[in-house]
């Protein structure tokens, strides 16, 4: 007689959630790892005393978020989860509002004043060239202005995440194109008036600071730089 696979059994038959957390389990009790099999439908419909319908859409779930995938000779097997492009197709969608869309603008900033240490330590010649060449651009195009064209800001913030050489920070950054949006579209206090405590700092003096190998004073400067978003955070301020 086939052994049966040691998994508890529901007591709720309708719930496809809870057979997504059964299995979910299941893989973490056993210690499997990305290409290791798992259970046949049958298996696991015997095991947790369901039908083979709700365990497909249970398994069906976890194939759309790429934790379980089907391999020729194989069956199914465990796969490395992109969770990254996951995120894109939720904000693909456009449907995120304004309090996610603030967290999420938040989050970019914690990232950006995070990676201060990657940046240094990763950056290349060839790097500060092409960051030049944007701050060039930013500079002919918007002389004198402290609030920036959208494709000039994601040029200049999007090289410092590639600078990182972090590839997941880099994918995350491409995420943050609607929360740049966001904060083009007056969520923000008016950049062109506010009263910075100290200075405003210049994408110029951000590369200075860059080349000079002076974290720092970029570290401080960036903190100046980003001085309205966090003032507007951290004061609770609104539009």
């Amino acid at each position: 007689m086939k052994n049966k696979i040691s998994i508890s059994p529901l007591t709720n038959l309708s719930l496809v959630d809870k057979v997504e957390i059964r299995i979910t389990e299941y893989i973490k009790e056993n210690k499997l790892s990305v290409g290791d099999t798992i259970p046949k439908e049958m298996e696991f419909a015997e095991a947790l005393g369901v039908s083979r319908t709700v365990i497909r859409e249970a398994l069906s779930r976890l194939r759309t978020i790429g934790i379980i995938d089907s391999k020729k000779h194989k069956g199914m097997v465990l796969s490395q989860p992109d969770f990254i492009h996951n995120f894109e197709k939720v904000i693909d969608t456009h449907l995120l509002g304004d309090e996610t869309l603030k967290d999420i603008f938040e989050l970019r900033l914690i990232l950006e004043m995070g990676m201060i240490d990657l940046l240094f330590a990763r950056k290349t010649e060839k790097d500060l060239v092409e960051l030049e060449e944007i701050v060039s651009k930013m500079e002919n195009e918007e002389s004198g202005a402290t609030l920036f064209s959208l494709e000039n800001e994601v040029a200049f913030h999007g090289k410092l995440y590639e600078m990182s050489g972090n590839k997941t920070l880099q994918r995350f950054q491409n995420l943050l194109l609607p929360v740049f949006q966001y904060v083009h579209t007056n969520k923000l206090p008016d950049a062109e008036t506010y009263m910075y405590t100290k200075k405003f700092i210049t994408h110029r003096e951000l590369l200075n600071f860059l080349k000079e190998d002076n974290k720092k004073a970029f570290r401080k400067g960036m903190s100046q730089h980003l001085e309205p978003h966090f003032d507007r955070i951290l004061n609770n301020s609104t539009t």
